[in-house]
């Protein structure tokens, strides 16, 4: 409990150093087409590192966990090293063709603001590298239950990306903001590194490398499916009118940092336990840790937005009602964040199932059951916003989390009963 509570603080003060920086850069420019550009630029950076760099901590960090020392930094050093060259091509050949892929992604904006999109776009390419390389040292942390410095760290940095935005941005613009985002990362990189201990050379053909490959395979097939969610989102916000995109973006980019925080605080602690319970087969004590953590999980996020529906309004004025952002903008924001509930809700509990499945070597299974529930919201999403707007697509976000959350829960419950009574068969057959 007291780690869980210092990991909390420390993740909660490193997210609101976050939403301060975006505070200062949206209270500074306004709601309208440079923040829209800004919030555009990050998404293609943002669906690459969901669908790779969450899919490398799930299996990372199990599979280092059950590493023994003398193999344990030479994984760790090949797994950096593999995917840090695979991002920065990646970002290269992304970045060479941004002029002809962005304007296609955000129809609705004008030739000026995908022109400035693209430019941001460029830059925060370079923090999708950095964050990849994060992720792998976040696991490398994890996996030795290391989990205070990787918080000190990001919050170190975010400090100092705020304080260069505030210097910087009045002078250079919204290019500022992008930037600071970039410092963020890459401080991150080198506060960090240290964790890896002296370079060691890595066996690219090692056992730990074909099974890290083998659990990443049907995450990365799957995820790249269902994680253009935020594609689609981008898509539709954009012929949302100036402002429609970033008002979206800020719902869920604040529902994004509690999830975040709670993932922290409460899920990333479970996972060596589980994967240890998972491999000594003890599926009863396995079941009834991710029970309490699940009931946790909704009790914590049930009060937090019963809270928000009675003051969210207030907390939003206060937050970023000031300078540039108009009363009706909070407002919208405010509605837009009601219909958000299951991405509060459905999300956070829903990283405590997925995450059980990763923690037990099963990474078919929730990827599956993802790109299931997605397919039938994909025409719901595209209904909901042609009839009713940016409130139709935040309604259906909802009903894909909390329908997703159900049936990971079920299926998960199942498998963790079968297998408790296959290893009482096992036993009894010995006997």
């Amino acid at each position: 409990m007291k780690q869980s509570v210092t990991l909390a603080c420390l993740a909660g003060a490193s997210i609101l150093v976050l939403l301060l920086l975006q505070w200062y850069v949206i209270t500074q420019l306004g709601v309208g087409s440079e923040t829209d550009a800004l919030f555009a630029g990050m998404i293609v950076p943002q669906l690459i590192l969901g669908v790779v760099s969450s899919s490398l901590t799930h299996v990372l960090v199990p599979l280092l966990s059950t590493a023994d020392k003398g193999t344990f930094k030479e994984n760790a050093w090949g797994f950096f090293l593999a995917i840090s060259a695979v991002f920065a091509i990646l970002a290269l050949i992304l970045s060479a063709g941004a002029g002809y892929w962005v304007p296609l992604l955000f129809p609705g904006f004008s030739e000026a603001g995908a022109a400035l999109a693209v430019g941001l776009t460029r830059i925060q390419l370079l923090s999708m590298v950095f964050t990849a390389s994060v992720s792998v040292l976040w696991s490398v942390y994890h996996a030795q239950q290391k989990f205070i410095w990787v918080e000190l760290a990001a919050l170190l940095a975010g400090a100092v990306a705020l304080f260069v935005v505030t210097q910087t941005l009045p002078r250079f613009g919204i290019a500022a903001a992008a930037w600071a985002i970039v410092l963020r990362t890459a401080l991150q990189v080198v506060l960090l590194l240290p964790g890896l201990g002296a370079p060691k050379r890595p066996k690219w053909r090692s056992p730990a490398m074909k099974d890290a490959w083998r659990r990443l395979r049907p995450l990365l097939l799957g995820a790249t499916y269902y994680r253009t969610d935020l594609l689609i989102d981008r898509f539709l916000s954009s012929l949302a009118g100036a402002g429609g995109l970033s008002l979206l973006y800020l719902g869920q980019q604040i529902y994004g940092v509690a999830n975040f925080l709670l993932e922290k605080a409460i899920t990333s602690p479970m996972v060596p336990l589980v994967a240890k319970q998972a491999g000594q087969g003890e599926w009863l004590s396995l079941r009834e840790t991710f029970r309490r953590r699940l009931i946790l999980m909704a009790l914590i996020t049930g009060a937090v937005y019963l809270g928000f529906l009675l003051a969210g309004e207030w907390f939003l004025t206060l937050l970023i009602g000031h300078g540039g952002v108009t009363r009706e903008n909070v407002h919208v924001l405010w509605i837009i964040m009601a219909a958000l509930a299951g991405l509060l809700i459905g999300g956070a509990m829903g990283q405590i199932t997925s995450t059980t499945f990763y923690a037990m070597g099963d990474t078919r299974t929730p990827t599956r059951l993802s790109v299931l529930s997605f397919t039938f919201y994909v025409p719901l999403k595209f209904f909901a916003f042609l009839r009713y707007g940016l409130i139709g697509l935040a309604v259906a976000t909802t009903v894909y989390y909390l329908g997703n959350l159900v049936v990971q829960t079920v299926v998960l419950e199942g498998f963790t009963l079968k297998s408790n009574i296959r290893r009482h068969l096992l036993s009894e057959e010995v006997i």
